[in-house]
């Protein structure tokens, strides 16, 4: 059986892209995302420092991603990102996907990939009929 961790992680991959969503100066900055890992029981994400999001989780780590696949209940993901080092593993991985989707990193160890958690999270998975399951990870 897998975990609530694996469940969301293998809802995201399944699909091209889902939305994560930052607020600056509460104003809502929203884009689409394609990756995410299971690691140690944490939720992974990456992106590259030369990014906006970079600069608005550094600020204010607090974020909300949301996807939903036609004919499946949709998610809902918030809580806070922890930036840290991942596994060697995980960052081949990573730098393997920015690169399919057309990121320009030079290797797994480009100093402007980086990678986050999510801490302190609750997760929804929401069916159309209004049935929803809670879970805090």
């Amino acid at each position: 059986m897998l975990s609530v961790q694996e469940r969301i992680v293998d809802y995201l991959t399944g699909i091209p892209a889902w939305f994560l969503a930052t607020s600056v100066d509460n104003l809502p900055h929203v884009r689409p995302f394609s990756f995410a890992a299971v690691e140690d029981g944490q939720i992974w994400f990456c992106t590259s420092k030369d990014k906006d999001v970079y600069s608005e989780l550094i600020a204010n780590p607090s974020f909300e991603l949301s996807a939903w696949h036609p004919g499946n209940p949709w998610i809902v993901v918030a809580g806070k990102a922890v930036f840290a080092e991942p596994s060697a593993t995980l960052r081949e991985s990573g730098f393997k996907h920015m690169v399919s989707i057309g990121e320009e990193h030079e290797s797994a160890c480009d100093g402007r990939l980086v990678f986050f958690f999510i801490a302190n999270a609750k997760a929804r998975i929401c069916e159309i009929t209004g049935e929803e399951e809670n879970f805090s990870l």
